[in-house]
């Protein structure tokens, strides 16, 4: 944390900072995510399914032989093993609106943290101003003890020539030690709002910090006829975050109702699989090609009262071969393909009911998209009315500092040459002290309801 000392922080590091270490910025950005992995996911299920399947098991007692389907009694060895594959076909598009309504849904939620992220530029801008506004009164104080103080060391000069009383000089220590005190104030309001930015920042509260003080004549102020309300309300809700997040939100919507929609009707989807098995029970196999021969069975006639046994022709194998392990995949090795028709007839209404819902929730996303909108055009309206006010308040407290600053210059001009109280002289100068504060206050608040218009508008914060 040393090394973030060394130099001094703008705006711009400020909001930077800000956003890197905000934690409702990690969490959306998590979210969004995980938005993005079932996105993804949604797009890899159009390609076929394929998966392997085996088992390995012993049976005991009476039992069918799994590769002969007969009944036994002796105990049985046996393994299966099977690969399967299974594709889509069609689905009335329910995948291919699905795979959008998600892509949709993270770009929302990306925009949605972009939102948090100009919430929290806005918060941090603010917070900066108020400290320069803060670091610019503690500048005054110290400019009007030097005044003091310079005004002291020409009074002690003349008190002790005995050209004016011992009460002059006292009155400008009393004065002096005034401005001390409001040096003192200045300075902890300075490092309080330096805390409160601090605190926005996720900065460590002992971590060294000052920031770049920029002249407040440097900052660039746009005109206010290039921020008329109107204007930056047309140009707000095709760029802000919220109103992104909104549209976008509403057209996943409406590709959720149309997937919806679709698994109300009928799905059309292929299918393939390879089997084989093993069983200990089976002992030999065939090999080779079969052969006929003839063997004698039990029927017999009988011709001249001999019986005679009938001979019947058979096919055979040449020969038998051990039923290992690995022969018997072999022997037992079949596949399957085919098409499967899947027609949803009555499932308690769940497909009706989840497209209606569908409907629903993108009626509900129309009326927040409203709302945002109406909250939108009151907030830039405010914000150009306060802008308003700000400049002309402005205005008229330049005029009041500029008058002021004014009879505080003549009034020390009589002070010098003796015809001017010192009391008096104090009072012009604390009115100009406090003439001078309004004028800044006032200059600073202008700029800053100046830049809200800017960031409505979305040309950023910038001083």
């Amino acid at each position: 944390m040393a090394g973030l000392a060394q130099e001094k922080w703008d705006l711009r590091r400020c909001v930077e900072y800000a956003i890197a270490n905000n934690i409702s910025v990690k969490q959306n950005d998590i979210q969004a995510r995980l938005n993005d992995l079932v996105y993804q996911q949604s797009r890899d299920a159009r390609w076929p399914t394929l998966n392997f399947s085996t088992s390995l098991g012993e049976q005991f007692g009476r039992s069918i032989d799994p590769t002969t389907n007969q009944f036994t009694q002796n105990n049985i060895t046996f393994s299966n093993l099977n690969i399967q594959t299974g594709v889509t076909l069609f689905n009335w598009f329910s995948q291919k609106n699905t795979i959008e309504a998600n892509r949709l849904t993270t770009e929302a939620t990306k925009a949605q943290t972009k939102k948090i992220q100009d919430d929290i530029a806005l918060n941090v801008a603010a917070a900066y101003l108020q400290a320069l506004l803060s670091s610019e009164q503690k500048r005054t104080a110290q400019v009007q003890a030097a005044q003091t103080m310079e005004q002291l060391v020409v009074t002690r000069k003349r008190v002790d020539a005995g050209a004016v009383p011992e009460l002059n000089a006292a009155e400008l220590e009393a004065q002096l030690a005034r401005d001390s005190a409001a040096i003192v104030q200045a300075e902890s309001t300075y490092r309080l709002n330096l805390l409160q930015l601090k605190a926005l920042l996720m900065l460590d509260a002992g971590t060294p910090f000052e920031i770049d003080t920029p002249p407040i004549d440097a900052i660039p102020v746009s005109p206010l006829a290039e921020l008329e309300p109107e204007l930056v309300y047309n140009s707000a809700v095709l760029v802000r975050p919220l109103q992104v997040a909104n549209r976008l939100r509403l057209e996943a919507a409406q590709k959720n109702a149309a997937a919806a929609k679709a698994a109300m009707y009928p799905t059309i989807g292929a299918f393939g699989n390879v089997q084989s098995a093993y069983s200990s029970a089976l002992g030999f196999l065939p090999k080779g090609n079969n052969v006929s021969t003839v063997v004698p069975t039990q029927n017999f006639v009988n011709v001249g009262g001999t019986n005679y046994f009938v001979n019947a022709p058979i096919s055979r194998p040449e020969r038998f071969v051990q039923a290992n392990y690995f022969r018997q995949l072999d022997f037992n090795f079949r596949q399957a393909v085919g098409l499967s028709l899947q027609v949803p007839i009555f499932n308690g209404h769940q497909a009706r009911t989840a497209y209606r819902r569908a409907l629903v929730n993108q009626e509900g996303i129309q009326l927040q998209m409203r709302a945002d909108s109406l909250t939108l055009k009151q907030d830039i309206y405010t914000a150009y009315q306060n802008a308003i006010n700000a400049l002309a308040t402005y205005n008229s407290r330049k005029k009041a500092y500029e008058t002021a600053a004014y009879s505080y210059s003549l009034g020390r001009q009589r002070y010098e040459v003796g015809l001017l109280p010192v009391l008096e002289l104090l009072t012009l100068q604390n009115n100009t002290q406090r003439a001078l504060i309004d004028q800044l206050v006032s200059r600073y608040e202008f700029v800053f309801r100046t830049k809200i218009l800017e960031f409505y508008r979305g040309t950023g914060m910038q001083l």
